[in-house]
Order: structure tokens, then sequence, then C-alpha cells
């Protein structure tokens, strides 16, 4: 696996319903929270960090902290967070962040969601790997749970 694919990943996902349906199940923080199994403190917002609590079985421990990085209405929004979260036996800087970006376009079914999620290189090579395939698998759970939310 060459680095470029050690770094990110990308999930594209067709969901019948339109554009303002996802952004609102994506940015309004309690609609975010029921599809992604999360209960969050307060609304994302650009510059302010959003905190709570994982719901998702068996991941209960994990808190959540993110940081809102781009809010641009029914075309991306943009999140990040510190790699700590979950691998906290490693020392990270303090600027280090994993960066998820939902990026919204009409389509001819409804809206075409990219999700993009980058930043592995700053995993040890020891655990970067087992970050990414976790990650993956947990995308694409996700990109289920929204487009079934989006759709009922």
């Amino acid at each position: 696996m060459n680095e470029a694919n050690q770094n990110q990943i990308e999930k594209v996902v067709d969901l019948a319903a339109p554009v303002s349906r996802v952004w609102r199940a994506l940015t309004d923080h309690e609609e975010f929270g029921q599809w992604f199994k999360v209960r969050l403190d307060g609304p994302f917002e650009v510059g302010v960090m959003t905190t709570g609590q994982t719901t998702y079985p068996g991941h209960e421990h994990v808190k959540w902290v993110s940081m809102t990085e781009q809010l641009e209405h029914e075309k991306l929004f943009v999140f990040s967070w510190p790699p700590s979260a979950i691998d906290p036996d490693t020392d990270y800087e303090d600027n280090a962040r994993v960066t998820v970006e939902f990026r919204l376009e009409p389509s001819e079914k409804g809206t075409r969601l990219t999700i993009t999620e980058s930043g592995f290189l700053q995993f040890p090579e020891s655990k970067r790997l087992e970050a990414l395939r976790s990650n993956k698998e947990g995308w694409d759970i996700q990109a289920q749970n929204v487009a079934a939310y989006v759709a009922g």
C-alpha cells in the first residue's frame, strides 16, 4: 500500500434525498447523533469544539471531541478530531488532527455524498493500517446509516 493510500479513506454514496435533507442530517447535531450514534453536547459551529459521548454499541467508552472547520451551506461540512481519541497510548503533537469532509452534490437520485477522512499518516506505522481498516469499516456502516435515515 503506498503512502497516499495510507493517509485517507474516501466513500461515495448516492442518497435518495434532496441536498437540503442530507445537509440537515449532517449538520444538525441532534440529527447527526441519531444516525451516527453519538450524543453531542451542542451544535456544530465553525471554530468551536463539539463534545459528546458515543452511543454506538460496543463503543460507548469513546468520548466525542471534534472541531468544526467548515460549514459551506448545503455543499461542504468539515470537522477534525485528535488521533489520541482512538489511540490514547501514543503521544501526538498538540495540533495533530484527522479531518472528515462531507461534500454534497445534487444527483439524479437526490444527493451524491462524498465522505473523505484524512490524516492517517500521523498514526505510528504499527497502528496506521488498523486505524484505516477500522475507520473504513466504520464509514461503510455510517454511509448505510445516513442513507436509511434520510430516506425514512
